[in-house]
């Protein structure tokens, strides 16, 4: 039997002539062989574009310890397997070549990863702590048993600072919305977008909302290619910051007292053309009964997925900063901002925890797998709270802290059965280094309460 690798390869010498012409085309000289680590950043190799063939039929190589960043924990081993871990083969998705609109002499692929045919352990397989591969598994899955495509658009809310962007406002008024808070950003979001659609971001709507945080929503689509996208728009503004000098950060929370950075996803299950989630010609704020059992079961499995929403010690501050729109309640709610699921719109449901700093694939994977429980077991919502009115507690409550979040997280078996064991073992073990880092640092704040204290 055909291994998954060898499937890859023959796949690409399929596509081989055609990507060819493409690149030669373009004038492009050299290629970015790029995948997703556990984190969500984006790892390289670059290849000279006349070794295309080459590497479309062997993909390139990184050491283990690249899926979690080439990172150390505390006693300087290195996660994925220490220094001796195996190397894994990156190989180009042929659909995914494009050309970088700021340097047109660079191309790039998104990749899929495996273990090498050559490995003691199942040789040629998918990578199992590959987090693209995951997400595409836990679609993919999602709709052969259901027969329900799932489709996202995310809202990106991220924070630049410069020499010249500070905006101007009233003591106790917002710069939200502001036309003259929109203009003090245009050079930002005209190149922004300009790059974006270039590189296949249908780009609908933005917005300035609190002191230089910009919000510059795209097409929602289906939900791997949303994750794509999001990951693209970060290189993309990564990239327009360093243009114009200067800073760009997805924080979920750099200041205290204004919105975080957050990057609600919005969900709705497709069939046959059509939105499960909405009933046709009804006008009303509504959602159907399909979509209210994929509402419990997105409510039921918060909790166990927040170290994934909420990844960094730094986006639970989001949830304690009371009256920023951030929910601190496994909640939902009919157009109530207050809420962890909000029905902003009929026919879909927009989760509100994650944050910008959120890896997209992991969020999307547990996000499949949740409504992919609620409609197999017909979980119950419960009612809407009236509007700023607490609700009572159904769902287990929410985690307030990457230390508590990580502990459901690595001991759910739910989310063992969505991910696999050695990407939950990896994450968490990665993520319970992180906790453990803020938990021996001593902070600012520490030193304000404590340092002249006499007690």
């Amino acid at each position: 039997m055909t291994d998954a690798l060898t499937a890859h390869r023959e796949a690409n010498a399929a596509a081989a002539d055609d990507l060819a012409a493409r690149v030669k085309q373009a004038d492009v000289e050299f290629i970015y062989y790029q995948f997703a680590t556990i984190n969500g950043r984006m790892l390289a190799k670059m290849v000279p574009a006349a070794h295309l063939r080459r590497s479309l039929e062997k993909g390139v190589q990184f050491h283990g310890s690249a899926i979690a960043d080439v990172a150390s924990d505390r006693h300087g081993e290195l996660f994925g397997g220490g220094i001796a871990a195996e190397e894994f083969n990156v190989m180009p998705d042929a659909d995914s070549f494009q050309v970088l609109p700021w340097e047109p002499t660079i191309g790039r692929f998104m990749c899929s990863l495996y273990r090498r045919d050559d490995s003691d352990r199942d040789p040629g397989a998918p990578l199992s702590t590959d987090v693209r591969g995951a997400m595409r598994q836990a679609v993919a899955g999602l709709q052969e048993r259901t027969g329900y495509e799932l489709r996202t658009g995310t809202e990106p809310e991220i924070t630049w600072t410069g020499p010249g962007y500070d905006p101007v406002a009233r003591p106790g008024v917002s710069t939200a919305y502001h036309v003259g808070s929109l203009e003090l950003v245009r050079e930002i979001y005209q190149r922004v977008v300009r790059y974006a659609q270039a590189m296949g971001l249908d780009m609908i709507e933005g917005d300035y909302e609190d002191a230089g945080q910009l919000e510059l929503n795209f097409m929602f689509d289906r939900a791997d290619l949303t994750a794509d996208r999001l990951i693209t728009y970060r290189q993309i503004c990564v990239q327009v910051a360093r243009e114009l000098g200067i800073e760009v950060t997805f924080m979920p929370k750099p200041t205290v007292g204004i919105m975080g950075n957050g990057c609600h996803h919005n969900l709705s299950l497709w069939k046959d053309g059509a939105n499960a989630f909405a009933d046709p010609g009804r006008r009303e704020l509504h959602i159907t009964d399909t979509a209210m059992a994929a509402l419990g079961g997105l409510l039921e499995r918060a909790a166990e997925s927040m170290a994934v929403y909420a990844s960094t010690v730094n986006s639970y501050k989001r949830y304690w900063d009371a009256g920023q729109f951030a929910p601190s309640r496994v909640d939902w709610g009919l157009d109530d901002r207050s809420r962890s699921v909000r029905v902003s719109a009929s026919g879909r449901l927009e989760l509100k925890l994650p944050d910008s700093i959120v890896n997209p694939y992991l969020s999307h994977a547990l996000i499949a797998a949740a409504l992919e429980d609620g409609l197999a077991r017909g979980i119950d919502p419960g009612p809407a709270p009236e509007p700023g009115v607490p609700g009572p507690e159904r769902f287990a409550p929410l985690p307030l802290t990457l230390g508590d979040a990580v502990e459901r997280f690595a001991t759910s078996a739910w989310v063992r059965g969505a991910l696999g064991d050695d990407l939950t073992d990896l994450y968490a073990e990665f993520k319970r280094d992180e906790w453990a880092r803020f938990c021996g640092a001593v902070t600012d704040w520490e030193m304000t309460m404590y340092r002249s204290w006499v007690p």
